[in-house]
């Protein structure tokens, strides 16, 4: 069922809303509260119960340089339609790990580290809601092992580095609680022989185009 919504302006028209035109609508309440809020640039604040995010984003627009969360308060169990994600997928055994704590908590992970995102993953999907991810190549069986369990019509994507290397990086795209079988797509070419990004790759990383794994 769709809901109507209403676009409306806040603080002077200098941030714009779309929110439903039924239930809790914005009020002064959520600007007074971005207004207090003792936030500097270069700081993460997060805006728990977002609803439309009017909190969160005045914050934003006051304060520049803030990196702003947006949570809300019913995103529970079987909410969502689509979950991205990039999980650290360095392995500590046969790969150098930064001496930066943050970094190293990125980038790599231990074995069971797959498994566990997934599994939040299939928590908060919907039926039928999509998981999105990139993964190390050498590394695609683990992740459709780790995904047989819950998703299924997994769908490809080879990244090669370079015209005729072997492929780097694998994005999966799978559904939950399908049965369809698992899809090749062809190769996602970073670089042309002479080192030039590919026409394909400056399309999808400067200008903004979707991937064919964004078709369902």
């Amino acid at each position: 069922m769709s809901v109507e919504v209403t676009e409306d302006a806040a603080l002077g028209g200098r941030l714009r809303l779309r929110q439903p035109k039924r239930g809790h609508r914005v009020g002064h309440d959520a600007i007074l509260l971005a207004a207090a809020c003792p936030a500097r640039a270069g700081e993460r604040a997060v805006d728990l119960g977002a609803g439309v995010g009017a909190a969160g984003l005045a914050l934003a627009l006051r304060v520049e340089g803030t990196e702003v969360v947006l949570v809300e308060v019913d995103a529970g169990p079987e909410s969502v339609a689509h979950v991205l994600m990039n999980p650290p997928f360095n392995d500590p055994a046969r790969q150098r790990v930064s001496p930066d704590g943050r970094r190293r908590l990125a980038h790599a992970g231990s074995g069971s580290t797959l498994p566990v995102w997934i599994k939040t993953a299939a928590r908060l999907l919907r039926p039928r809601g999509t998981l999105t991810l990139i993964w190390r190549a050498d590394g695609l069986a683990d992740v459709l092992q780790a995904l047989a369990p819950t998703f299924g019509g997994a769908t490809v994507l080879p990244v090669h580095p370079r015209e005729e290397e072997a492929a780097i990086r694998v994005l999966v795209r799978a559904t939950k609680a399908s049965r369809a079988p698992l899809a090749l797509l062809p190769g996602f070419v970073l670089n042309d022989r002479s080192g030039r990004p590919t026409a394909q790759a400056e399309s999808v990383l400067r200008d903004g185009a979707a991937l064919p794994l964004s078709e369902i």
